[in-house]
């Protein structure tokens, strides 16, 4: 059975090709346009997916839609007008921005049955809506290695709904609640990311990142306006929500005077700005784990699964499973928007057609994949210079030799990765031990805040030397821990030095992505050859992509961005790209004996 999921067409579209139960290709749609904006059918994703099977519109049986948006519209309105029953101008405004909204996805979903080839009849039956948040709690726990286990989703709206508690059972998932719009944490955190001047929907990375930098200050606010705790919910205080500028909800006067914070946020301290940053995170933090808890002794349950886009917060899931344990949360590879095409048609192939779930794959590199034909006739189009191994060792020595020599490498190898991390396969790596690499990176490559961290890779089973870290630091959906007694350690005898300052988060946290010799030899390999030279076997790993823009997924994509940045190399399959001449030394390394590292302000 080939079952194509599509997320819903608000924003952040994506498809997915299940095949008897084993996902064949995924993509998300801004990927390949080159937009983090996407809205409506997502046709170059979904042609992708067709062409990863090596099938045609009609050979599909059924395309599953993480969206029913007449429900939506419902709920949606209704919250509207129970919000402000005595604004009755703003609540009639809110209801034509609504069903403004409503004929845009119905426009939408007729373009997806319009679809050539296919009789109309057919397209209505095989075309099959699945509430936005089945879609997160599918993804999150057919994905996951739980037989039985709680389900948490939570994003800012979908169809009507801010989350669900659901508990999953085999191939069966049982909704246990929703949690209605607006009482939503994800909007809270997104409002709080606008009001620090950053851009809501896109950069609340950054607030979690500024929040470690604060005390949070402002957090009575924040538990005024969510309530008690033990409720195993999320509600809003009504008297601190208002109508505001299309349509939309927005923060009362009353959040403001309880802040008690300068009107003009251009007359805020850094440190107010990080104190509220650090507030709205500890806060959410606590009410999600506050959640989790009740509910999970309610249901007699050791594990939970975690979905939607509220769950890209690392911070927020690393608190969670503090809490419950290492090894007993999961988080799907794409926990937002772009997982639902995935959670579309996990659900109708295991809850709808109860067909047995398969054994949980760990990786996430379901997208597009170019040959060393394909490869060579971008480089020979774009007419760049390049050298070519036959051999992968000699290409990872070189890699080395450069990474050793402090350059920054883009490292562009096999199919994409599907979600907002990379992990490996779309990555730019340097040497932690590289002189002013923090400056370079974010100077001239990412040109980013100070403040945001960057991860290190590190093979999976070198990680426990060093970190205490779960099998979610495999696909970055959590952070691991310097290990007691490594910290402030025993200088290294290769460099003569620890590693250097600005690499370990408050509280000891590092983000670590963990890398397994079966889902990506070639980075595993990399590490392993640069441990033989370096401290250990870490690299540090951020996304290949240009500012403002999605990781690279093509050829030209990698080109560009390295045309267009300060990185000094690129390889691509067997291919080098050097920005200044680069003559490998064609001498063997010569191996350190023994080396023990310090990961002092790491």
């Amino acid at each position: 059975m080939r079952i194509l999921g599509l997320s819903s067409f608000t924003h952040d579209t994506s498809a997915a090709l299940l095949e008897d139960g084993v996902i064949r290709a995924a993509v998300e749609e801004g990927k390949l346009s080159r937009s983090k904006t996407t809205r409506g059918v997502p046709e170059a994703a979904i042609e992708f997916c067709l062409k990863q099977g090596a099938i045609q519109w009609k050979d599909l049986d059924h395309i599953a839609v993480a969206s029913r948006p007449v429900r939506a519209w419902t709920r949606r309105s209704l919250a509207g007008a129970k919000i402000s029953p005595l604004a009755p101008v703003a609540s009639a405004y809110c209801q034509m921005a609504e069903i403004g909204r409503l004929a845009r996805e119905m426009g939408h979903h007729r373009l997806l049955r319009l679809q050539d080839g296919v009789p109309s009849d057919r397209t209505v039956n095989r075309i099959v809506n699945i509430d936005h948040h089945l879609c997160h709690a599918a993804s999150a726990f057919f994905l996951s290695p739980f037989e039985r286990s709680l389900i948490v989703t939570m994003d800012e709206e979908g169809d009507g709904h801010s989350g669900m508690l659901a508990v999953g059972e085999g191939s069966r998932i049982r909704v246990l609640r929703t949690i209605a719009y607006p009482h939503s944490l994800a909007w809270l955190y997104s409002k709080v990311t606008e009001i620090l001047g950053f851009n809501p929907h896109v950069d609340e990375h950054k607030t979690q990142w500024l929040s470690l930098e604060g005390e949070p200050l402002y957090r009575e606010v924040f538990h005024d306006m969510l309530g008690k705790s033990g409720s195993g919910t999320v509600r809003f205080d009504s008297s601190y929500l208002e109508h505001g500028a299309a349509g939309r909800f927005a923060l009362s006067a009353k959040f403001w005077s309880r802040l008690r914070l300068p009107k003009d946020s251009a007359e805020w301290s850094d440190e107010q700005r990080r104190a509220l940053a650090a507030s709205v995170q500890q806060v959410c933090a606590e009410k999600v784990t506050d959640i989790v808890e009740t509910l999970r002794k309610r249901e007699g349950l050791d594990q939970v699964c975690l979905g939607g886009g509220l769950f890209q917060n690392v911070l927020l899931v690393a608190a969670v499973e503090k809490n419950l344990g290492l090894n007993r949360v999961f988080v799907p590879p794409a926990p937002g928007n772009a997982g639902c095409a995935l959670g579309a048609a996990l659900y109708l192939q295991h809850h709808m057609q109860q067909a047995p779930r398969k054994a949980p794959g760990t990786e996430a590199y379901w997208g597009p994949a170019f040959s060393r034909h394909q490869i060579k006739d971008v480089l020979d189009n774009c007419k760049a210079r390049y050298s070519f191994q036959i051999m992968k060792d000699r290409q990872a020595e070189n890699a080395v030799e450069l990474l050793l020599s402090g350059k920054i490498i883009g490292w562009f190898q096999g199919a994409a990765e599907f979600g907002p991390r990379a992990l490996g396969n779309r990555s730019v790596l340097a040497s932690p031990w590289a002189p002013y690499v923090k400056e370079n990176l974010n100077d001239f490559i990412k040109h980013r805040e100070w403040f945001r961290p960057f991860a290190v890779s590190i093979p999976v089973e070198d990680a426990p030397r060093f970190f205490e870290c779960s099998q979610l630091c495999e696909s970055m959906n959590s952070l691991a821990r310097v290990r007691q007694g490594v910290q402030g350690g025993v200088q290294s005898e290769v460099q003569g030095e620890g590693l250097p300052e600005g690499f370990v988060l408050p509280g000891g946290l590092v983000r670590l992505h963990t890398v397994k010799k079966q889902t990506n030899p070639e980075l595993w390999d990399l590490l392993k050859r640069f441990g033989e030279s370096a401290p250990a076997p870490m690299l540090l790993n951020t996304s290949f992509n240009l500012f403002g823009e999605p990781l690279v997924v093509s050829p030209l994509d990698a080109i560009r961005s390295y045309s267009c940045s300060g990185i000094d190399a690129l390889l691509m399959d067997n291919f080098l790209l050097t920005k200044a001449p680069f003559q490998p030394s064609g001498q063997p390394r010569q191996r350190k004996e023994s080396a023990s590292l310090s990961l002092s302000g790491f």
